[in-house]
């Protein structure tokens, strides 16, 4: 019994022992492995975390799917339309001359000055006519002498006391005589210039005195009654301009009074790199204060055409150029390429790519693409299917 006894104290303070030993084991143990424990605890939540985030778009697009997208749409329509625009340009004269003289000399009289008004036929320049005169007095000398010649002979001829060839040398020498007369008097009318048409001398180059040789420039005249102004139009407006069309012209110079005038000619050439053309517009009346270079706004009006527009708003635009967002058959969307024409106002002409009655998408971009079911709504949301009924 003794022995039974003292063995099992042995094995309990054995194993008290082992289990104190154990025990500071497992502290040493405890405290070498806090930080392992958090940081795996950090990595579960991690896995844990995006766990859920790569679940939650599965739920997203499942909701997306069944979300109804809504759009606003307008029919396109055919409207009979006049477009206006406004196109800037300078003020130029149709009519300008400059004066040259064609005989040398000097300059015996100049009255005018730029900016004077001039008459029709009214003499502007005067050259020195001195040697052309005297030139002039020996011709008709000798023509003088030539008409005496020619009667005496043509009394013997008829006596028959010279021949035919003897008459018909001084026949010859009279007109030779005449050509010269006429010749020096042209020359002496080239010493005068006159002013050719009513206007004002715009530039002078030359003062009394001075010596000039023949085709110097001496001055230049403009007629201010033929004001007009050239302006480029796009290729899209020509076919609705026509000569004699009325349009209206500010000068800005002249402050917000508008004048009348008139389309008198249209280019028959487009320029490639701009794709305009160009339209010369001519005042109807002399305006007081409108000089040649000035700015000047012409507003040309369109005649009325019939055109297939739809809201500019409802016009897109990619690398691949203009399209729209077409409602088709049971509400899906449809992307179509169109090409637009002109802007009137609010509106786009459509030249290809769209008939009329078709309804193109003006709001409800976000997010459409091409084959996605669509819900029409009004302008106030509301589905256009559950008004109805």
């Amino acid at each position: 019994m003794h022995d039974v006894y003292s063995t099992s104290k042995l094995i309990s303070k054995f194993t008290l022992n082992g289990v104190m030993n154990s025990g500071r084991r497992r502290a040493r143990m405890y405290v070498a492995t806090v930080p392992s424990i958090w940081i795996l605890v950090g990595l579960l939540l991690s896995l844990f975390i995006s766990g859920c985030e790569r679940a939650q778009p599965t739920a997203s697009r499942e909701e997306k799917a069944e979300r109804v997208h809504l759009v606003e749409v307008v029919p396109v329509v055919n409207r009979s339309l006049s477009h206006t625009s406004v196109r800037t340009g300078t003020l130029q004269v149709r009519q300008e001359v400059k004066l040259f003289n064609q005989e040398e000399g000097r300059v015996a009289q100049l009255a005018v000055y730029v900016g004077d008004a001039v008459e029709q036929g009214q003499v502007l320049v005067r050259l020195d006519d001195t040697l052309i005169r005297v030139d002039l007095n020996k011709t008709v000398a000798n023509r003088n002498q030539a008409q005496a010649n020619l009667k005496r002979v043509q009394s013997l001829k008829k006596k028959q006391l010279v021949s035919e060839d003897e008459l018909s040398r001084v026949e010859t020498l009279m007109r030779v005589a005449e050509a010269d007369e006429q010749s020096l008097r042209t020359r002496l009318d080239f010493t005068t210039l006159h002013a050719p048409f009513d206007g004002v001398v715009s530039q002078r180059h030359v003062e009394p005195g001075d010596a000039i040789p023949r085709f110097t420039h001496v001055l230049s005249l403009i007629d201010m009654t033929s004001l007009y102004t050239s302006v480029s139009v796009s290729e899209l407006l020509l076919p609705s301009l026509g000569i004699g069309q009325p349009v209206t012209v500010q000068i800005d110079a002249l402050g917000d009074v508008k004048f009348d005038g008139e389309i008198e000619r249209i280019h028959p050439t487009i320029d490639t790199r701009t794709r305009q053309g160009t339209v010369e517009v001519a005042l109807k009346s002399t305006l007081d204060g409108a000089i040649p270079g000035q700015l000047c706004r012409v507003t040309l009006h369109s005649s009325v055409l019939s055109r297939l527009v739809v809201p500019f708003s409802s016009l897109r635009r990619d690398n691949e150029g203009e399209y729209v967002i077409v409602v088709e058959g049971k509400e899906i969307a449809k992307r179509r390429r169109v090409r637009s024409g002109l802007r009137l106002a609010s509106q786009a002409e459509i030249l290809e790519g769209l008939t009329e009655g078709e309804q193109v998408v003006v709001r409800g971009f976000l997010g459409l693409r091409d084959d996605l079911p669509v819900t029409i709504v009004d302008s106030n949301g509301i589905d256009n299917k559950q008004q109805a009924n």
